[in-house]
């Protein structure tokens, strides 16, 4: 175990890196610069003190290893839109609510994709099958900012059910993590059922029914908990995509989320903003990711996180 997640990290450090280059080149090979709004510049004097105050008028190779060194005290920059506010603040700010909302949408998509994805798999080619797998298609092609923007029209406009946007109560909650749910819920419905039908009829179920145990008792202890197994590795998957989907669905529904810095960031070129979000959601996923792996080695004992005699 000690030997695997040593690997993993040295793995994770270096595919951080990679991302943070790759991120960092690409960002300053944009035409444009941060002090250009609307197509007009401003003063040459003005600019170009700006562009010392922030290191940029130093060749990007040096400004790359500024930002390097910066990056492992965790200092993520100033922000040039926001001066003075720092990148930090911001994330400060921003994730929580991001967080929250994030949270929300999977663990209504985990729950209520299983639930539909059993369901579905118990009633296989009946009615409930159907819908479920009609509901699963529509939910993995119709983009969520499509989603978004029928809640808002039916639901809250024209129903007047629930608020339109911002943040503040649960009230608000509801709409946009129910938008950023729909594609995450119908793959784990999918996903659940095939798994489901594939197991219901694996040998250990026949012989848990000719011992006579209960209809229940066989498919939540003994058929889900291994049909389910898939569902966890798609996790690092599915947390990327509702964390990457929050960015649009915030800007939707003007909720004071990172997806709102993020986007300014790109309209303004912001550099230390759109590095420091891309960075820090990098370091997100990574690690959520590498915790996928450790719960899907416990959860199943089949799998093994270390070589024979390390």
């Amino acid at each position: 175990m000690g030997s695997y997640i040593l690997r993993r990290f040295v793995s994770m450090l270096i595919t951080l890196w990679l991302i943070v280059t790759i991120t960092f080149f690409l960002m300053h090979s944009v035409p444009g610069s941060p002090f250009d709004r609307d197509g007009k510049e401003a003063n040459a004097t003005v600019i170009q003190n700006m562009m010392e105050h922030y290191g940029l008028d130093k060749p990007v190779a040096v400004q790359y290893l500024m930002y390097l060194k910066s990056l492992v005290t965790l200092d993520l920059g100033p922000s040039i839109a926001h001066y003075p506010d720092s990148v930090n603040s911001m994330i400060d700010r921003g994730f929580p609510v991001s967080l929250s909302l994030g949270m929300i949408a999977l663990v209504f998509a985990i729950i209520c994709g299983i639930a539909l994805g059993t369901v579905a798999a118990l009633r296989q080619n009946g009615l409930l099958d159907s819908f479920a797998m009609i509901f699963a298609v529509i939910g993995i092609t119709v983009p969520n900012f499509v989603v978004a923007t029928m809640l808002i029209k039916y639901v809250a406009v024209e129903w007047k059910l629930l608020p339109v946007a911002t943040w503040g109560t649960w009230k608000h909650m509801i709409l946009p993590a129910l938008a950023l749910s729909t594609g995450p819920l119908a793959i784990i419905a999918r996903l659940t059922r095939a798994n489901m039908v594939e197991v219901l009829t694996q040998d250990y179920i026949e012989t848990a029914r000719a011992k006579g145990l209960a209809p229940a008792t066989i498919v939540f202890k003994h058929a889900l908990r291994n049909a389910v197994l898939p569902v966890v590795t798609l996790l690092g998957a599915l947390i990327a995509n509702i964390l990457t989907g929050s960015f649009v669905i915030e800007k939707i529904f003007a909720i004071p989320g990172m997806g709102k810095y993020f986007v300014d960031g790109i309209n303004n070129r912001d550099y230390a903003v759109i590095m420091g979000t891309t960075v820090f959601y990098s370091a997100l996923l990574i690690i959520m990711m590498f915790l996928v792996d450790i719960a899907y080695g416990l959860i199943d004992p089949r799998i093994k996180l270390h070589k024979k005699g390390a």
